[in-house]
């Protein structure tokens, strides 16, 4: 429950630093840093994707393993379920990444 605190406060800090950089003039608009063009928010889309796919493979990882230890006579049944739900969430880490990779191009 704290790493899903800690990561709305820097989404939430994201977004208030967004706010300023679209309120400037037109002629200060062309000075500013990579990080606010297509190319960088697609760099930190990326990022999230990869930190959201992190999470969750810790916690498939971590909830298969506590209940192949409880019941080890399950461990054959869990792996499969866990390897089926692990290919589900890399299609879909995938897919985020293909989209906001086209987003950076187009």
């Amino acid at each position: 429950m704290k790493t899903f605190r800690v990561l709305a406060v820097v989404l939430l800090a994201l977004f208030l630093l967004a706010a300023p950089a679209m309120a400037q003039e037109k002629a200060a608009v062309q000075e500013h840093s990579a990080l606010f063009t297509k190319h960088g928010s697609a760099g930190i889309g990326a990022g999230l994707i990869i930190i959201g796919a992190a999470f969750g493979f810790g916690r498939i990882g971590a909830a298969a393993l506590e209940s192949m230890a409880r019941q080890p006579e399950v461990a054959k049944d869990v792996r499969g379920t866990m390897i089926v739900a692990a290919a589900l969430l890399e299609g879909a880490t995938f897919f985020a990444l293909l989209i906001c990779l086209l987003l950076a191009v187009v």
